[in-house]
């Protein structure tokens, strides 16, 4: 059975992005959103519960709210905004002001398949931002939010409002919700089993024996 929220955040918070994608590795599930990394520092890691965004191309004149901001206004304190911008690079889909209101909101951070810009804004407001790239030029005029709470895809993988995300220094890893409970069940075994040989290691043991592939079994 799935922990509660709050029990969750703490445990998937002592699980890197490596330990996870090996979970789901062994469960023959790709989650790993490749060439998106924390633009905010390199010690910044998240991990929660994720509230998708879907951005698309302008189109029209119409009136709208501005990308991103009812999701921000729909999230619990912990969960992480995951945009899918396709990846463009050429725009930004996340600012200050978002980072600003977010933190207001406890949003643990935010992902985004796509460029990001006011960088030292969100570093000074430690809310920590992973994205493709970064930007000066606004969205205004040239993108819009098409949908938030829907399912999207990030660099290839399919994320679905509810699943989780874990964001470190190394990458993104994806976890869809359905599979939670075995994916923290069997990281929390592969760090256990890679600290046993990292002990081994300083103990005096030759690297070629700890990491031999029998002791992966």
């Amino acid at each position: 059975m799935t922990l509660p929220n709050s029990d969750l955040h703490s445990t998937l918070l002592g699980i890197d992005s490596c330990a996870a994608s090996d979970a789901l590795d062994r469960l023959g599930i790709s989650g790993v959103a490749d060439g998106i990394s924390s633009r905010t520092g390199a010690l910044n890691r998240i991990a929660g519960r994720v509230i998708t965004v879907h951005i698309v191309p302008r189109t029209d004149d119409m009136p709208r709210p501005h990308l991103c901001t009812r999701a921000i206004m729909s999230a619990d304190p912990g969960d992480v905004i995951v945009i899918d911008n396709g990846g463009r690079l050429d725009v930004s889909c996340w600012g200050g002001l978002l980072s600003l209101a977010a933190v207001q909101q406890q949003v643990a951070g935010v992902v985004l398949d796509g460029a990001c810009r006011d960088v030292q804004e969100a570093i000074e407001l430690q809310f920590p931002v992973f994205a493709k790239g970064t930007t000066p030029r606004t969205a205004r005029g040239r993108i819009v939010e098409e949908s938030f709470g829907e399912p999207i895809f990030v660099s290839g993988i399919a994320v679905a409002a509810g699943d989780y995300v874990i964001a470190d220094p190394t990458g993104i890893t994806f976890v869809p919700r359905a599979h939670i409970d075995e994916v923290v069940s069997l990281a929390k075994r592969i760090i256990d089993k890679e600290s046993e040989m990292a002990k081994s290691v300083k103990d005096g043991k030759s690297i070629i024996d700890v990491m031999h592939d029998k002791k992966f079994d």
